[in-house]
């Protein structure tokens, strides 16, 4: 037997065990796959489309019909909802809230999964139960404490807690800490505590083995959080319409309301204010895909 045989027999064992065979319950699996990515993104083409059509062309001819082609939805939604001063809006309510959030959930982390005491999993408990309580069981008591916390004039223009960014702010990072407080210490307690170790032999104080030691080496989880926390803050909705009262404070989201009408609602106008406000957080997610997934690969093998 030759050496090219042979060499040709083994490359062809090599190769077997990557080729997968197609038995009814995998291509089952596809099928249901399939399904589901068809039925997700159904709403999302539906929306593109109805964007791209007059209401004219869809109200002779119904929304089950192609033609009326047209750019001026996007246009019309523009300008009346304003969107560029509420982008802004939005701006200074998610950025401040994300790194907030991220700082002060890597703070706690690093106390639970650094140091082992008692009140350890309790500590852990009460961040990660926040979750679970419904936000709008709380409507009525946030709003009444919103309502009645003094602010400088230099912090908000009605002097409250009420109606001002730095209300969203703490409102958003209150409820988004106890997931980001879930992941980053279970990630955290998976980095070897050699690393914490020769960081004490060296003379490093806890601040310098949380910022100089952990926090490196929690990029990738805190840039997945990070996305998706970018993700959650600006598309809220919910507080936003409940402690704003003034309207040119509002979020991208809320400024939805502006399109419609006092009889009837547009909806190819509203569907093209909701694609525009979807962007950001494509263009976000798109450039930060690769740190995302990376993130949460490390944390399913680490864990």
């Amino acid at each position: 037997m030759s050496s090219a045989t042979v060499t040709r027999r083994t490359e062809s064992e090599l190769e077997a065990p990557a080729r997968r065979k197609l038995t009814p319950l995998r291509l089952l699996l596809h099928g249901f796959l399939i399904t589901v990515a068809l039925t997700w993104l159904f709403p999302i083409a539906w929306a593109v489309l109805t964007s791209l059509r007059s209401y004219e062309y869809t109200a002779a001819n119904g929304y089950v019909s192609f033609g009326g082609w047209t750019l001026d939805n996007y246009v019309t939604a523009w300008r009346t909802a304003e969107f560029g001063k509420h982008f802004l809006n939005s701006v200074y309510i998610t950025v401040p809230a994300v790194l907030l959030t991220l700082f002060l959930a890597s703070c706690v982390a690093f106390v639970i999964a650094r140091f082992s005491w008692k009140l350890n999993l309790v500590l852990l408990g009460v961040f990660t139960a926040a979750n679970l309580l419904p936000q709008q069981a709380l409507l009525i008591p946030l709003f009444r404490l919103f309502t009645e916390v003094p602010l400088p004039e230099f912090m908000s223009d009605s002097e409250l807690l009420y109606d001002s960014y730095w209300g969203l702010i703490l409102i958003n990072v209150a409820f988004q800490c106890g997931f980001c407080v879930f992941v980053l210490s279970n990630y955290m307690k998976a980095l070897p505590r050699d690393l914490y170790e020769a960081a004490m032999v060296d003379g490093a104080s806890i601040w310098r083995q949380y910022w100089q030691v952990t926090m490196p080496l929690c990029r990738p989880a805190l840039a997945a959080l990070a996305t998706l926390e970018v993700t959650w803050i600006y598309n809220e909705f919910f507080w936003a319409t409940v402690l704003m009262r003034t309207g040119d404070k509002f979020p991208v989201t809320s400024s939805l309301n502006n399109l419609r009408g006092e009889f009837f609602t547009d909806n190819n106008l509203v569907s093209a204010g909701s694609v525009l406000v979807a962007i950001p957080t494509l263009v976000i997610f798109f450039m930060l895909q690769r740190h995302f997934v990376r993130g949460l690969t490390l944390g399913a093998s680490k864990g």
